[in-house]
């Protein structure tokens, strides 16, 4: 019998040495390979960052040029990616038109305005980045509040036809799943502007989904919305 007791707990023991943790929940990258299509706002919402520190990180000056086959460092402690034709070339580039970029105002969190007029189906969690309104398919979607745009596509995972306005050096807002774009990228836009159409592109149903960051992390969407 004690023979048994001890095979069972060596077995015990071996099984626990060799069973691999859990990844932890917010897992993060150290390097980002640039596709078509890529921003430097884009890939700063992608991994949750702060897009003026994602371009210190990689020495990348104003205006943020970046090209497909770049690789980027994504976070503060990854070494510094060795540098490529690609790379060499954005940074030539944007070395010769680098310019301080110009600061627009905060905005006073009474300006804000609700993106769209419908039911609260999701609220923000910390495994749900903003909120989700119902709206019917078609529905104008409107700025939240004045900025310019910096992202205008459907290139992240999970967020279908997506714009990205950056309000000022710190804030900044996003509308996924909508069915129409209305607005490019470098397009300024004023609060209560129609700036898309609500539809499901990238989700299971018809609905907008918005958010809003503060220095590249997610904030609750409905403590800054009027009520």
């Amino acid at each position: 019998m004690r023979i048994i007791i001890l095979c069972l707990c060596l077995l015990f023991i071996a099984s626990g040495c060799t069973s691999k943790p859990k990844q932890p929940r917010h897992y993060h990258h150290s390097y980002h390979t640039v596709q078509k299509g890529d921003t430097l706002f884009s890939i700063s919402w992608r991994y949750g960052v702060n897009a003026k520190d994602l371009a210190r990180w990689n020495e990348i000056p104003y205006p943020y040029t970046i090209y497909p086959g770049q690789r980027l460092r994504v976070n503060s402690t990854a070494p510094i990616a060795r540098s490529t034709g690609s790379t060499t070339r954005a940074k030539k580039k944007t070395t010769s038109t680098s310019q301080a970029s110009k600061k627009v105002k905060a905005v006073p969190v009474g300006d804000w305005r609700w993106p769209v007029k419908g039911r609260l189906l999701s609220k923000f969690s910390a495994t749900h980045n903003g909120i989700d309104l119902a709206a019917k398919e078609g529905a104008d979607v409107s700025a939240a509040s004045g900025g310019k745009v910096v992202y205008a596509g459907n290139g992240l995972r999970g967020y279908g036809n997506l714009l990205i306005i950056k309000h000022n050096a710190s804030y900044f807002s996003a509308y996924a799943h909508n069915k129409r774009l209305l607005v490019s990228e470098g397009d300024s836009v004023k609060a209560g502007q129609k700036i898309a159409e609500v539809g499901s592109t990238g989700a299971d149903r018809v609905k907008l989904h918005f958010e809003i960051r503060k220095d590249g992390n997610p904030v609750d969407p409905l403590k800054y919305l009027p009520r």
